[in-house]
């Protein structure tokens, strides 16, 4: 067998050196083309943050009611509970953490909250309208039948719009998502949740931060008090209708005590209406009373579980505001018209090199 070297494809230190060297003297025989890439690219990015319209951001802060903390009113609630006294507390947990968070970011509050009538330009006009116009939406709709007439008026029964108003609203939900809608803590060591929202336009943003926060306010104040404020309301309908049979069953026993007056005492038969009404009254007085109880404990646990979001901040004009920086856009403009002018140039001369 001939001993003779085997080919490696492995590139020494120095063969690297001087490819390194060979790419340096082309890039720098380019530094025409690079620099002219350079101005072009920055003037490109002063010309864009002249362009770009500042970005605004509301912010809106709350805190949660802790459902752990029942202090005396759990223990008297447990009291209750124990005589079977049911009063309709302790409705879960669905929307606490996490879940109330992403209750703020659902379609369904989004999308209620842009039907909100708010006053702009000295016009009472929804969310959604605000959203179309400040974003000049109805000039591209000029040539579109379907989108030239829709309108998001106030107070609108939401099952009456139509598909393209659904997909009018999808679309500003998906927008809104995307980067102007943001909920969250800033620290899980403090159980205080903030709301912010980005957009160009100051009112906008203001307008739809302190709409989104009360109809999620609202939203789950009704349903975590549901129970409770239904029991309550039950209770409330068998105490009138008690108090009405009892005052019936107290009339009725004058009206018995007056046909009876002066009567025969070997009559006794005629005395069994009034006894009869006297029974009704010790009952129904007995019932109402246990009702009347009831009741009460019924309110206190409806207040107890009424008061969920407490608002601590909430935003106010002048809001904060984010620029595209005028040395930021050369910067960034500059660099990346660049770097693609050298990527250009590298990859044009690896392919006339393999070419050849």
């Amino acid at each position: 067998m001939d001993n003779k070297p085997i080919g490696s494809d492995e590139i020494s230190l120095k063969e690297l050196l001087v490819k390194v060297k060979e790419w340096y003297i082309y890039l720098l025989s380019q530094w025409k083309i690079i620099v002219l890439a350079g101005i072009i690219g920055a003037a490109l990015g002063l010309t864009y943050s002249f362009m770009k319209k500042p970005v605004y951001t509301a912010t809106l802060s709350f805190a949660l009611e802790d459902e752990k903390s029942g202090g005396g009113l759990g223990g008297a609630l447990g009291l209750a509970g124990s005589f079977g006294l049911d009063l309709g507390g302790g409705g879960g947990s669905i929307f606490t953490g996490s879940n109330l968070t992403e209750l703020f970011k659902s379609r369904r509050m989004v999308e209620q909250t842009l039907l909100t009538p708010v006053n702009y330009n000295g016009k009472i006009i929804s969310l959604a309208e605000m959203y179309i116009e400040i974003n000049e939406l109805r000039k591209s709709w000029k040539d579109k039948t379907k989108l030239a007439n829709i309108q998001f008026l106030i107070n609108t029964n939401r099952k009456y719009f139509t598909r393209v108003h659904d997909s009018i609203l999808g679309s500003i939900y998906q927008d809104l998502s995307k980067g102007g809608l943001s909920v969250g803590q800033k620290d899980k060591k403090v159980a205080i949740i903030n709301i912010d929202m980005c957009s160009t336009n100051e009112l906008f943003a203001k307008y739809f931060c302190e709409a989104l926060a009360k109809n999620v306010s609202d939203f789950y104040v009704d349903t975590k008090s549901k129970k409770a404020r239904t029991n309550m309301l039950v209770l409330q309908r068998q105490t009138d209708s008690i108090r009405t049979e009892l005052n019936g069953a107290i009339t009725g026993v004058a009206v018995a005590n007056d046909n009876t007056f002066n009567l025969n005492p070997a009559l006794n038969v005629r005395r069994a209406p009034s006894v009869r009404r006297q029974v009704d009254v010790q009952a129904n007085t007995a019932i109402l009373t246990e009702l009347v109880k009831q009741s009460e404990l019924a309110k206190v646990t409806l207040r107890k579980e009424t008061p969920l979001i407490q608002v601590i901040d909430r935003p106010i004009l002048p809001l904060s505001k984010e620029r595209f920086g005028k040395a930021k856009g050369i910067l960034i403009g500059g660099f990346l018209v660049v770097f693609l002018t050298v990527a250009v140039l590298i990859f044009r001369r690896i392919f006339t090199n393999f070419t050849k």
